[in-house]
């Protein structure tokens, strides 16, 4: 299979060479020339052999294609739950038990694991670049630490990640650096962009990408999806619906791909914070990225979705057509707060702030009638945002995995929002 740009003004190439360069060399995102035709699917008996099952038209004629199985199960060795909510008809699929709790660990070992075998035997070292509103760092960095021949830079606003999230960010040394960047995520983003698309910094120091504009980190991620929703279809006859929290919109267009395959999903709703691009679009305005404001979904601080340019390929430009196939619903701080607090004195349950946005947009759509079979996808552990759900539910179990790196010194170095200081930064 070959991937184009989303921009149509670079060559074709094939899967491992879009997963090597991240972004295509005229700015566009890489997708499929075509998508894989819907095809009959079950569920494997692990999220490992579910990933391999799907993924494999994505791999077809590719070298990495015979390596798929390996890569999965050395990447997708955790479970993904799907558990019962108390509100009848509910659910939520548990995405936080890697390394890392959070979902990004999905795709971020799935791709360190890829270029680790596409880079043996190169002669000079890759270096990860990905800028981080909190959770997509921290898995980059712990599925590449240690790993020969790669090296990661990671790029985080300064003060606005959790204190737990900041600490992951820098724990891990070795060929893993954390930049502490005095501004926004979309300022991280910027730079990081701007760095690979930068021919001559390239030419003395390989990059690639780990954010969601990476191939590698988006195709596994429609992984999860497929065996919750395939596993329910056998069980139940029905088809499952699906809220997903959503920043930079990989998640959700995850989601959007896996239904493309013949995976029985039914609605996928967008629950976002506080930053209104999405929900306005998708009311009928026009897109318009900004700044972005800080909230407590930190993770999901976004005015400038990088993924829109994919959905918006996925329906061919159809603005139309693409507004008729999504709800997207904002879900404001006070309402953050307000679901925690309520879902744990009624049910005992306790959501992370990105999980809970779409706690409360399922809640909305039950109330406005809504019926079936829902899903929320259940993005982080809450314990990694101590400071905003331990003052609203009382203490928070720490994960293991988590605790470790807690426990591990963290350093990272502060970076101005300035290009030139990375470019510095960088061939240093």
């Amino acid at each position: 299979m070959d991937y184009v740009s989303t921009r149509n003004a670079a060559p074709a190439v094939g899967l491992g060479q879009a997963i090597a360069a991240g972004l295509a060399p005229d700015g566009g995102l890489y997708v499929p020339a075509e998508l894989p035709p819907p095809r009959a699917l079950q569920a494997g008996p692990d999220l490992a052999r579910t990933t391999a099952t799907l993924l494999a038209p994505f791999f077809a004629g590719d070298a990495l294609a015979a390596k798929l199985p390996a890569i999965c199960a050395e990447a997708l060795d955790f479970p993904v739950p799907l558990r019962p909510l108390a509100t009848p008809g509910d659910h939520v699929l548990e995405l936080f038990h890697g390394p890392t709790a959070a979902f990004k660990d999905v795709g971020a070992r799935f791709l360190a694991a890829c270029l680790a075998r596409l880079r043996r035997g190169a002669e000079r070292p890759l270096t990860i670049l990905v800028a981080t509103s909190g959770d997509t760092g921290a898995a980059v960095a712990a599925a590449f630490h240690g790993r020969p021949g790669l090296r990661v830079v990671v790029l985080y606003p300064d003060g606005r990640v959790s204190p737990r999230q900041a600490h992951q960010l820098g724990c891990f040394g070795g060929n893993v650096q954390a930049l502490r960047v005095a501004g926004s995520f979309d300022d991280c983003q910027a730079l990081v962009k701007q760095a690979l698309n930068d021919a001559q910094l390239q030419a003395q120091v390989p990059l690639s990408s780990a954010n969601s504009i990476s191939l590698g980190r988006l195709l596994p991620q429609m992984s999860y999806y497929a065996h919750a929703a395939l596993a329910h279809h056998a069980a139940t006859g029905r088809e499952l619906n699906f809220v997903v929290p959503t920043g930079n919109l990989g998640n959700a267009l995850a989601a959007v791909l896996a239904r493309t395959q013949g995976v029985p999903l039914g609605r996928i709703v967008l629950a976002t914070n506080a930053n209104r691009v999405l929900p306005e679009y998708f009311d009928g305005g026009p897109y318009l990225p900004r700044a972005s404001l800080a909230t407590l979904a930190n993770a999901m601080d976004g005015g400038a979705p990088s993924n829109f340019e994919r959905l918006r390929w996925l329906y061919r430009g159809d603005d139309a057509a693409l507004r008729a196939s999504f709800t997207a619903m904002a879900v404001d701080d006070a309402a953050i707060r307000a679901t925690i607090a309520a879902r744990h004195a009624r049910h005992g349950e306790v959501f992370c702030p990105h999980t809970a946005t779409a706690v409360h947009v399922l809640e909305t759509l039950r109330a406005q009638g809504v019926e079936g079979d829902w899903a929320v996808a259940a993005t982080a552990h809450p314990a990694k945002f101590e400071a905003v759900v331990e003052p609203l539910v009382g203490p928070v179990p720490v994960p293991p995995a988590l605790a470790a790196l807690l426990a591990r010194p963290a350093h990272a170095r502060p970076l101005p929002p300035d290009y030139d200081a990375l470019r510095r930064h960088l061939l240093a």
